[in-house]
């Protein structure tokens, strides 16, 4: 097809051709980093913990009022939840993944450092705690009985030894050699040997933009406090009853207590990433009025042109254009319009996420977005306009002369 007719028929028409090139790529913008952003949410919202999630449950214990000799009070805990036929192991901690709450601490190579190597969560668990969340030692060792002390808020002797993540091991050692070194962290002025690598283990925030989502370590601590969380694996096929075993054992026990988060780690996965997903949805919607908006104003603005072009329509038809042609001269037309506000519509994206980039803390929009963004708006812009292009097709030489 020719491009001169085209070319001269936007010149007479620029102020609807800029309006199509202005909202597509206003939409193409929003749309591309939309996408992007519910990439993003919905991605982080699966990343792995390290755990065996479908299998562990956790138990928020307060103790009422101020109970004398906590630490026996929750060795009975710990040993009842063990006891139950349903639970493979348990723990007590301050904290565990996807919790949204916890501790962190600087790591440190020598005492005088200036600089942190990397700062990590913290988890406090015994012996009990590898098997209780199905951790993957990868090297070294689990904590020995000895290694294990209580521990409170407030304060704690050293950790004796450290079971840190694959990812922190490789930042704090980039050669690999982290298993059996030893270091420091800013709470204490003395080194701590590394005795175990676990795969993976997740911090407890979920951020979407965290960098070092698998930044963590174990220290062998019993948490001793009056409000603490019971981490306990049931065995496959047993985790309602574990819970429901767990719940009426430990108010047996001593019901001067409150345990009343009792919670999958499904279910804190869920309230986890509930707001990523909410935030994920009402973008879709939002992108879906959008695309809808922007096809009406091409068909709206196509129709016009149709009903203002009969008298050129019907001459052409006249000098025997096939209605097939008639409909390819209008999606052409389209398509080169759609396609100059793709081309701004892109660099109006990588312009916003630039600056979205810096203000958020978000990751730089991605090649495959932008293309896909591009594609959806310009197919959009082809299925719109056809309905116009059938019309203007149909029309009879002689209706269309005679109606002039």
């Amino acid at each position: 097809m020719e491009l001169g007719p085209i070319l001269s028929a936007m010149r007479h028409n620029k102020v609807g051709a800029i309006v199509i090139v202005v909202q597509t790529a206003i939409t193409l913008a929003i749309l591309c980093n939309s996408l992007f952003i519910i990439q993003q949410r919905l991605r982080s919202s699966e990343r792995p913990t390290g755990l065996l999630e479908q299998d562990i449950f956790t138990m928020a214990n307060q103790w009422v009022g101020n109970p004398t000799d906590l630490a026996a009070k929750v060795r009975a805990d710990l040993a009842a939840l063990r006891a139950l036929p349903e639970v493979v192991d348990a723990y007590a901690s301050n904290s565990y993944p996807l919790s949204n709450g916890g501790w962190d601490d600087a790591i440190m190579l020598e005492a005088s450092d200036a600089h942190y190597a990397a700062d990590a969560a913290l988890y406090f668990a015994d012996e009990h705690g590898l098997a209780t969340l199905g951790l993957k030692l990868i090297a070294g060792r689990n904590f020995e009985p000895s290694e294990i002390i209580d521990r409170n808020d407030m304060e704690g002797k050293p950790p004796a030894a450290l079971i840190v993540s694959q990812a922190l091991a490789t930042k704090v050692f980039p050669n690999g050699d982290a298993l059996g070194k030893s270091i420091y962290l800013t709470d204490y002025k003395q080194k701590i040997p590394i005795i175990g690598i676990v795969e993976r283990l997740q911090e407890p925030w979920i951020s979407v933009a965290n960098k070092r989502v698998e930044y963590a370590m174990l220290q062998p601590y019993r948490y001793v406090e009056q409000y603490s969380h019971y981490v306990v694996r049931a065995k496959p096929g047993q985790l309602e009853s574990a819970m429901k075993s767990a719940q009426k054992q430990l108010l047996a026990l001593n019901r001067g207590r409150v345990n009343d988060k009792t919670r999958t780690m499904t279910e804190t996965r869920q309230r986890a990433y509930r707001d990523d997903r909410g935030l994920a949805i009402v973008l879709a919607i939002v992108s879906a009025v959008l695309l809808i908006v922007t096809a009406f104003g091409i068909i709206g603005i196509t129709s016009f042109w149709v009903s203002q072009r009969r008298r050129q329509i019907g001459i052409r038809r006249a000098m025997g254009a096939t209605r097939t042609a008639i409909l390819r001269y209008f999606q052409t037309e389209n398509l080169m319009i759609a396609t100059a506000g793709a081309v701004l519509g892109v660099l109006l994206a990588l312009t916003l996420n630039f600056w979205m980039a810096g203000k958020f803390e978000m990751t730089r929009l991605s090649v495959g977005s932008t293309v896909v963004a591009a594609v959806i708006v310009l197919l959009l812009g082809q299925i719109a306009v056809l309905w116009p292009a059938l019309r203007a097709a149909s029309i009879s030489p002689v209706v269309a002369i005679r109606n002039v």
